[in-house]
């Protein structure tokens, strides 16, 4: 199964042009799946405590326009996240896009509060559930950004038979090596792919996104990375290799 990461720009202008080349790249390799950033088509907004409901309204309705040009791409497995307002409430919500359905598939539950970063003030906490859904043959639960650090929530995906976690992120440059960290143990242990797509570039306030999506084996192996010179990567995956993970070590010891 072809799997496809990328790092797109947070600054919208270029993210124009960025896109037409995602395009091109997901056609030339017959992508089958593919993953996009955390909530990529607005600049970042949280990066203010001060919560401004008409910023919300306008990233939400930046997304939903970007629908239309999601569905027109050549695979039939889109994944990622986006702002959304369920029962009266912000969530960032990952998506599946299958065969141009939209399908809402998680809450995010772990929020982080930070400086840069105040998503428990924009955001309500998700419902908790970590549950895994089907892509055609493809098993796949996320883990958000943040979320990537709950290693028993992978854990449970591993459990409940997930082949790849897939994890939209806008972290910073100045831990990415931290972050490889994260993505290699969450695909240790759940015995899972681990895919993950990142933003780049510096917003006005000063904010810089480090990129480097990956795509990492079920035993930790890192199989690549993108770069800024090369912001997407195709891989062929094999599921069968997460399936026979779940029966080896660490696995077999807890699941």
């Amino acid at each position: 199964m072809k799997l496809t990461v990328c790092e797109l720009s947070d600054d919208q202008a270029a993210l124009e042009s960025e896109w037409s080349d995602l395009v091109d790249h997901i056609e030339a390799a017959r992508s089958e799946v593919v993953l996009l950033p955390e909530m990529p088509f607005h600049s970042w907004w949280m990066s203010t405590a001060r919560v401004d409901g008409d910023v919300w309204n306008a990233a939400v309705a930046s997304h939903e326009k970007w629908k239309v040009r999601l569905a027109k791409l050549r695979a039939p497995c889109i994944l990622g996240s986006f702002p959304v307002v369920r029962a009266g409430q912000r969530i960032n919500e990952g998506f599946l896009l299958e065969n141009k359905r939209y399908v809402a598939m998680h809450e995010k539950h772990f929020l982080p509060n930070e400086t840069g970063f105040w998503e428990a003030m924009w955001c309500s906490r998700g419902n908790g559930a970590f549950l895994v859904a089907d892509a055609g043959v493809l098993s796949v639960g996320f883990l958000i950004c943040t979320e990537l650090w709950s290693f028993e929530s992978a854990r449970l995906y591993g459990k409940a038979g997930a082949h790849l976690v897939a994890s939209p992120r806008s972290s910073l440059l100045a831990t990415r090596e931290r972050w490889h960290v994260a993505g290699r143990a969450a695909a240790i242990v759940g015995g899972v792919f681990s895919a993950s797509s990142n933003r780049r570039g510096t917003t006005s306030d000063g904010i810089e996104f480090g990129g480097e999506g990956w795509i990492i084996d079920p035993d930790g192996k890192v199989l690549g990375m993108t770069t800024q010179n090369e912001p997407f990567l195709t891989i062929d995956i094999d599921t069968d290799h997460a399936v026979r993970a779940k029966g080896t070590y660490p696995r077999d010891v807890f699941m």
